[in-house]
């Protein structure tokens, strides 16, 4: 322990001049939890304090909308009859880990207030550990969402998903994220490991082992290259669909010499579709401009130049990721008619002003989605 710990032992994977460099520099790490930081980071000088209460206060305002956000998602959506649909089944999921993700939050804020790694490696691991599973777990929703919104859109009549679908890929898409999750908390393969200014923990991607490598490369394709496939392949679907059918349609109108073959009725029902599909669509993008940075920084980190990693420059990801989770909720709130009605009969003084559709408009309206599967 003591060749160890004055750096002289060739078996460790730091660099000796790192273990002092935080007394040198001013960091705020007690040596025990030395050992469990990338020597990456130590090379740098310790921020301002200043830096440090900005974020804490940041993240305070994050995890306050979101917590409010995603909890009105939540009980709205999972209590409202005329929302409780299949689709709006990974609607409700995709709040949940975004509501879990803004669940670590106050160990960020414990540590920024103190000024450093002040939680541990106990509390980094619960924080790096939180976020794997909200991020994965958002992906793969997403890639659900978009699945969901294709069969509704393009294949109305044979796709449809019904409950028991939806519950077995939650089912599925949990079973999924928990791997990832868990091999790197109990270093089966990669680990967790503090990042940028110490106050935030993520997966190590500075590690330069054939290994580490490895599973950098392998998590960076399942958890972020394969959603985002899936979901650009069905939402290009989807606008392909949309595009030709209405090109079909306006053709038909100019051959009967009529401006439109729809009637007001199925003119209210596109009209409710295209602004639920809009919605999923703004998640999706939300999520992928989210979560590149974090990828192309873990990218970096493995195979580019680690120069470029700047402890300010880690924050980056972190931030869009929360800011993303604060969002998602709000995007409903503005594209989601049925989730707009609701709010505005629980919680009137939001003076939220969305039409409220006729008896007999209900009536149609819910046959149809008997058939089609739609969340309106």
């Amino acid at each position: 322990m003591e060749l160890q710990g004055s750096g002289c032992s060739n078996s460790t994977v730091w660099r000796p001049e790192a273990r002092v460099a935080p007394r040198l520099m001013g960091w705020n790490v007690p040596a025990e939890e030395l050992a469990h930081i990338p020597a990456h980071w130590l090379t740098f000088p310790e921020p301002n304090p200043m830096i440090h209460y900005s974020l804490g206060l940041l993240y305070c305002f994050f995890c306050f909308f979101a917590l409010l956000g995603n909890g009105l998602v939540i009980w709205i959506f999972s209590t409202a009859k005329s929302l409780r649909t299949p689709s709006n089944m990974f609607v409700v999921n995709l709040a949940i880990l975004d509501f879990i993700m803004m669940v670590k939050t106050p160990i960020f804020i414990y540590n920024s207030f103190n000024k450093g790694f002040a939680s541990g490696i106990l509390g980094c691991k619960i924080f790096a550990f939180i976020g794997s599973i909200s991020g994965i777990g958002a992906a793969s929703t997403n890639a659900c969402i978009a699945y969901d919104r294709y069969t509704t859109i393009a294949r109305p009549f044979d796709g449809k998903v019904t409950r028991g679908k939806a519950m077995i890929m939650i089912l599925l898409v949990w079973a999924y994220t928990m791997p990832w999750s868990v091999m790197p908390l109990l270093e089966l393969w990669g680990r967790f490991v503090p990042e940028g200014y110490l106050t935030s923990c993520s997966f190590d991607y500075l590690t330069v082992t054939p290994e580490n490598k490895l599973f950098v490369m392998t998590i960076f394709i399942f958890s972020y290259v394969l959603p985002m496939s899936l979901i650009i392949y069905f939402y290009s679907q989807i606008v392909s669909h949309v595009v030709n059918h209405e090109k079909t349609l306006r053709e038909q109108a100019k051959k009967m010499n009529v401006d439109s073959l729809r009637s007001n009725q199925q003119q209210n029902q596109t009209s409710a579709e295209i602004r639920i599909a809009k919605a999923a669509i703004s998640i999706c993008f939300l999520f992928v401009a989210s979560w590149t940075p974090y990828a192309v920084m873990a990218l970096i980190g493995a195979f580019g130049d680690q120069v470029l990693l700047t402890p300010g420059a880690s924050m980056i990801p972190a931030l869009t990721c929360k800011f993303v989770a604060c969002l998602d909720p709000y995007v409903y709130a503005i594209s989601h008619p049925r989730y707009r009605i609701e709010l505005q009969k629980r919680i009137p003084w939001l003076n939220i002003n969305e039409p409220t559709p006729s008896e007999t408009s209900s009536a149609v309206t819910s046959n149809t989605n008997t058939t089609t599967n739609t969340p309106d």
